[in-house]
């Protein structure tokens, strides 16, 4: 049914713990899933054997030894044994809840994506006690918080989709901006799957990065990223998604909030329209104002 592809940091300490519970998570949906894993980072090999997954130790790096997004996601692409692709990141925990919720979406092409639960977890997950996902979802009720819509760490789409990707590298900003504007700029639909998928990141340190986390978010690496992705009028994200995955199935988002979003995302993806000959200092002076009222902090 679907290809899931993912590149782990080194499987060292609490990181591996988490990489674990996550890759464990992923091999036990049902029904089972193809998972992919790109990169040679110390343990992979073993995680692989462990569970029986494809692996792909050649994934294109740049200068810093960084994977490129470009790289795996037209690998995966290519090799995949399912019509149906998931990029996810390596910490991000799915449950029984995901497959029923990208399988009420029917037809083709669509990204889906959704925010996810922020949570501590230090220990491994007992996988083989029945009530484990019983027991997750208890902890994260009572412990996790919802992250901002600004936080992406996975994305459905049909094969064959993401092509030509510029070279991004992994882990640091702007390119899974990218991605849902990529989509919105093709006119695909952009589904918001967060109120029928419960998707937990396990909390973590940066010490895998240079500079820890200030080396993830600035630098050279995270600049090129930006360039890459066209700067911060291409920064989107699920406030931009053009509809909602509900208990009742695919719903336009019809608050302020999503027109707004929606007006906005106009002078990007419609320039020809230029809302339709408004001066530019009058547009900058009421989406300031729409943003001040509605409490949208600024990408």
């Amino acid at each position: 049914m679907l290809t899931i592809f993912s590149t782990p940091k080194p499987f060292r300490n609490h990181i591996g713990v988490i990489q674990t519970n996550a890759i464990q998570s992923w091999v036990l949906l049902s029904p089972q899933c193809e998972v992919i894993l790109f990169g040679n980072e110390e343990g992979t090999d073993k995680i692989v054997a462990q569970f029986g997954i494809r692996h792909i130790p050649e994934a294109e790096c740049n200068e810093y030894g960084t994977p490129l997004v470009s790289d795996m996601f037209k690998i995966a692409q290519d090799i995949a044994s399912y019509p149906l692709m998931c990029y996810v990141n390596a910490d991000i925990i799915l449950m029984s809840d995901f497959l029923p919720a990208i399988c009420q979406v029917k037809g083709q092409p669509f990204l889906i994506s959704g925010q996810r639960w922020d949570v501590d977890l230090k220990e491994p997950i007992d996988f083989d006690k029945p009530d484990w996902e019983t027991y997750l979802r208890a902890h994260v009720a009572k412990y996790g918080k919802l992250h901002p819509r600004t936080g992406l760490d996975y994305f459905v789409f049909p094969r064959g989709m993401y092509r030509d990707i510029p070279p991004f590298a992994i882990g640091r900003p702007a390119w899974d901006n990218w991605v849902i504007y990529k989509a919105r700029s093709l006119a695909v639909p952009v589904i918001d799957a967060t109120k029928m998928v419960t998707v937990i990141h396990q909390n973590h340190g940066y010490s895998h990065v240079q500079m820890g986390k200030v080396g993830t978010w600035e630098g050279p690496e995270a600049e090129r990223n930006r360039a890459l992705a066209g700067g911060s009028e291409h920064s989107f994200n699920l406030n931009h998604a053009t509809l909602l995955l509900t208990h009742h199935g695919l719903k336009r988002g019809l608050t302020i909030k999503h027109l707004y979003f929606r007006l906005e995302s106009m002078s990007v993806l419609a320039p020809h329209l230029r809302f339709l000959g408004i001066p530019k200092k009058i547009l900058i002076v009421l989406s300031k104002t729409i943003r001040s009222m509605l409490g949208i902090a600024k990408n």
